[in-house]
């Protein structure tokens, strides 16, 4: 059986858990706010990233801080990986009850970049579960090209 390690990381209150509860179909802690201590220190991170195969950065895209704080995120856990940026999945998670605009999302470079999908868990559940389940294709696919490539190197 193939596993594959994914992280989600971000800022603070961004929906890390809701949407892990979400895609996982765990209701655990739904519509409470609970922080997840274990991962708040940062000499943990290394131990946390190796061996993974993708990043998902979850933010919420109406605090400006959290625009700020994701480049410090794709820094640490993409770039010094490092990770090649289809690795990567930027989710702007709107909370319920928020205006929700998908428009007008300026990032910098190089978030601009990546693949970038937006949540809602009122309005469209079933497309952000559809989204999740592109990206983690997509990783158990690039998973399966680098064994292939590995075994042909080993073999020639």
């Amino acid at each position: 059986m193939l596993k594959a390690k994914v992280l989600l990381v971000g800022p603070r209150e961004s929906g890390k858990s809701v949407l892990a509860n979400f895609v996982s179909e765990s209701t655990e802690g739904i519509g409470s706010y609970s922080p997840t201590q274990g991962v708040r220190f940062e000499t943990c991170w290394p131990a946390l990233m190796k061996d993974s195969h993708g990043v998902i950065i979850i933010f919420n895209p109406e605090l400006p801080s959290h625009l700020k704080e994701i480049e410090m995120w794709y820094s640490c856990f993409v770039q010094q990986q490092p990770l090649l940026d289809s690795q990567c999945l930027l989710v702007a998670h709107h909370k319920p009850g928020s205006a929700g605009d998908t428009e007008n999302l300026s990032l910098a470079y190089p978030l601009n970049k990546l693949k970038l999908i937006h949540s809602n868990l009122e309005d469209d559940p079933e497309d952000v579960r559809m989204e999740f389940m592109k990206y983690f294709k997509s990783i158990i696919t690039f998973i399966n090209e680098s064994r292939e490539r590995e075994e042909m190197s080993i073999i020639s």
